[in-house]
């Protein structure tokens, strides 16, 4: 298919539920609630909210993000099962604009897993599709693992779906299996062959395990796809999905080849993106395109001299574009709060009156400590604020380590615990093991670290440390992040902020018995 010019592409974010199945990234209801609203604020076409059926939890997150939806097409996942469908339309359809996505593994490897014949499988489709469909004038059908399916096969279940009512059609590339040139053929085919095409969107969906996510749906729309299915910062079980901020810029930047338009408001990227990295505890790597910490720095001499003399030597784009301020201008304790509320504005928070008291609070403690104060150390400062404001069953409360080349080291700890102080003294290799340690004699636990990483946030030896660790439970991931300018304080932090959440999971599967496993499901 040849595009005509400035062609319309949705953008169909996924981040709460493609996103969510990444080990650990169990986002708080509330959080979701954020995530959505931001989402809709951008303009994302659709908002897949989640997968009703899974648990008591992702059923009333959909329903709620519903409700507050504002422009945003809110839709769920569901099985290719009538149970399936109707909680998934029970939760969406007090949306301003409902849709029901539903989905079977149609290749070979995943025709197995139920045990259906063919004819079996298709006839499951037709009827699932048009229950779907009765219900819900907007119904989006996936077949999973389209890009390993027989061709005939392919072609023949798309008709189907067609015919049962099915206004979106989407082609998942699940396993990241397939190449560029092979993901814009299969679209042209389809749409070349399948009876009906021209009266459905073909969308995309691809996932990054050969590295590929971006230019597979890219190469998807260049064959006809109009909707695109990806995630903030590419977040996603393995190795991820298709980034959102990559091919919404990829279009804007190159539209003289890739003559497409989205409804994305591309200055509010760099906030989401942000954001989602917090509640997730997914740290975006430096050198990630477009929201990397390095994707506008310039240390080449050669680089840096053409920069000074004109910037498009070496951007293709501006830091503005997507919300980035272009100086990063210092604060310090002399600042006040009008000044400290303009910056954070800038940044992507606009916050109301209590909760700038309570940042304003924090930001004079921390300028205390630092003789300079950048964009990124009140990033971090955000980050930590939101991290503890949603999470406070356990908190420390004082922290002194005693560390050194005479073993062994100790910490003197004070958590608080539901409200309640206790206090205690262990030891441990080194001053972080021993807080660990300290933090699991108060609050014991079976959960096993699995990962442990510190970040400078700025240079310098009074520069904050962002820490992020992840643990398991009894197959349950869970992550926690803080910021400090003393890394074993962040460090504890964090470690208290991934327990905090891993309660939250406890009292979840306590109370929510009917969770269902739903890894790789498009």
């Amino acid at each position: 298919m040849t595009p005509t010019s400035k062609d319309r592409v949705k953008i169909f974010d996924t981040t709460l539920r493609d996103g969510e199945q990444s080990p650990g990234a169990t986002m708080t209801h509330a959080e979701k609630l954020e995530i959505a609203s931001m989402l809709d604020e951008m303009g994302v076409d659709i908002i897949e909210a989640g997968f009703p059926i899974a648990s008591d939890g992702d059923f009333e997150a959909v329903r709620d993000i519903a409700k507050l939806s504002r422009e945003a097409t809110i839709c769920g996942l569901a099985r290719a099962n009538l149970t399936d469908i109707d909680r998934c339309w029970e939760a969406v359809r007090e949306a301003k604009r409902p849709r029901i996505h539903t989905f079977i593994g149609t290749s070979p490897l995943h025709r197995a897993i139920p045990n259906l014949t063919m004819d079996e499988m298709a006839e499951r489709i037709h009827q699932t599709v048009s229950h779907a469909r009765n219900l819900c004038e907007d119904v989006q059908w996936s077949p999973m693992d389209a890009t390993r399916t027989e061709w005939d096969y392919l072609k023949r279940v798309v008709e189907i779906a067609i015919k049962a009512g099915a206004t979106t059609i989407n082609i998942p590339d699940t396993v990241g299996y397939t190449a560029p040139v092979e993901s814009a053929d299969l679209i042209r085919r389809l749409i070349a062959n399948v009876d009906g095409a021209e009266n459905v969107t073909f969308a995309t969906h691809c996932h990054n395990d050969l590295g590929m996510a971006t230019a597979n749906a890219l190469a998807a729309v260049d064959g006809g796809a109009r909707q695109i299915e990806c995630t903030i910062n590419g977040l996603g079980e393995r190795a991820g999905n298709t980034a959102l901020e990559e091919v919404v810029m990829a279009m804007r930047v190159r539209g003289d080849i890739m003559p497409y338009e989205t409804g994305v408001d591309t200055t509010k990227i760099m906030a989401i993106s942000r954001r989602v990295a917090t509640v997730s505890g997914f740290q975006v790597q430096p050198n990630k395109a477009i929201v990397g910490k390095n994707a506008f720095a310039h240390e080449s001499g050669i680089h840096q001299d053409g920069m000074l003399k004109n910037a498009e030597t070496f951007e293709i784009m501006r830091p503005s574009d997507i919300g980035l301020a272009e100086t990063s201008l210092v604060m310090g304790k002399h600042s006040g709060r009008a000044a400290l509320r303009a910056k954070l504005k800038d940044l992507g928070h606009d916050l109301g009156d209590n909760q700038l008291k309570d940042v304003f609070v924090r930001f004079k403690a921390l300028a205390d400590r630092k003789k300079e104060v950048y964009d990124e150390d009140l990033i971090a400062l955000m980050s930590d604020a939101s991290v503890e404001a949603g999470n406070e069953h356990l908190k420390v409360k004082f922290l002194r380590v005693i560390c050194g080349t005479e073993a062994p080291q100790s910490a003197d700890l004070t958590l608080t615990v539901n409200g309640v102080d206790h206090q205690v003294t262990a030891t441990g290799d080194g001053p972080v093991d021993a807080t660990f340690n300290a933090v699991k004699q108060i609050f014991p636990h079976n959960a096993r670290l699995q990962l442990y990483q510190v970040h400078a946030v700025t240079e310098g030896t009074d520069a904050q440390a962002t820490v992020s660790v992840r643990m398991e439970e009894d197959g349950r991931i869970v992550t926690g992040q803080s910021a400090d300018t003393d890394t074993v304080v962040a460090s504890a932090k964090a470690y208290v902020s991934a327990l905090n959440r891993l309660v939250v999971r406890r009292e979840k599967v306590g109370s929510d018995r009917k969770e269902v496993s739903y890894k790789d499901v498009g």
